[in-house]
């Protein structure tokens, strides 16, 4: 095979390449955008339901306190009627320490019951918000998921078709060379490069005036000595045509 025609099959697996890594971009993109978007959702569901029963927990708890609350105030009045039928000094001693205890431990109770009280209601704040949050995040996925599963599907689709392509393209490069190519499109994204004025297109290196003489020649590829790229002799365009371009290039620019 000449080496016009491995140009031509090379630039055509380039441009290929570079169709393919910008569509596999993109597809990794949106499923990354997605899978985080569910991701979010569970770890939602998630703190919802570990706040619920967090709450719940310590509402029962508080219930519970507020049960010892009540029957300690019974036995405070219980102790009261008790200490009012005291005869002698020694009973209205211990009459009174009794309730002593009972009040201190009443307060504890109280400070308890409104300590979980503020906790509680934080939570219940806080559990009304995550689930606002979750309620939101899942109206968006009900809404955009079908359409995201579908775009998917057709950038896969797409991409399975270029890679069709790719695999009969490449059977138009010798194995060598396609090897070659494909060693430094693994290392380096596009492994093709040109040059025509004695710089490398991909990395703007002069290349050797010896080696850019051969280069000329077109009997040959030549490797960039900066960038490792396969490199082949592009002519200029001819004159008018490069004229042509010109304003073209000036236009598209100014868009």
């Amino acid at each position: 095979m000449n080496i016009e025609a491995q140009v031509d099959a090379l630039e055509g697996l380039s441009q290929l390449d570079s169709a393919l890594q910008a569509l596999e971009d993109e597809l990794s993109r949106e499923r990354t955008a997605l899978e985080e978007k569910k991701d979010k959702l569970s770890e939602l569901e998630q703190k919802h339901q570990a706040a619920t029963a967090s709450a719940d927990e310590m509402d029962n708890v508080r219930g519970g306190l507020i049960q010892e609350a009540r029957t300690m105030s019974v036995q405070m009045e219980r102790s009261r009627e008790k200490l009012a039928r005291c005869r002698t000094e020694r009973e209205v001693n211990a009459g009174q320490r009794e309730i002593e205890e009972l009040r201190r431990l009443y307060r504890d109770r109280e400070l308890e019951i409104e300590k979980l009280a503020a906790l509680s209601e934080q939570a219940r704040s806080d559990i009304d918000a995550t689930q606002a949050e979750r309620d939101t995040l899942s109206g968006e996925l009900g809404t955009t998921e079908g359409e995201l599963s579908t775009r998917l599907a057709g950038l896969q689709k797409e991409a399975d078709e270029k890679h069709v392509q790719r695999d009969v393209l490449s059977q138009d490069v010798p194995p060598v060379m396609f090897r070659r190519y494909e060693m430094i499109r693994k290392r380096r994204g596009n492994a093709l490069a040109y040059t025509t004025d004695g710089k490398c297109s991909e990395c703007n290196i002069l290349i050797p005036p010896q080696m850019f003489q051969k280069m000329r020649r077109r009997e040959d590829f030549e490797q960039c000595a900066s960038c490792n790229r396969i490199i082949y002799f592009k002519p200029p365009p001819p004159e008018g045509e490069a004229e042509a371009e010109a304003p073209a290039e000036a236009a598209s620019a100014e868009e």
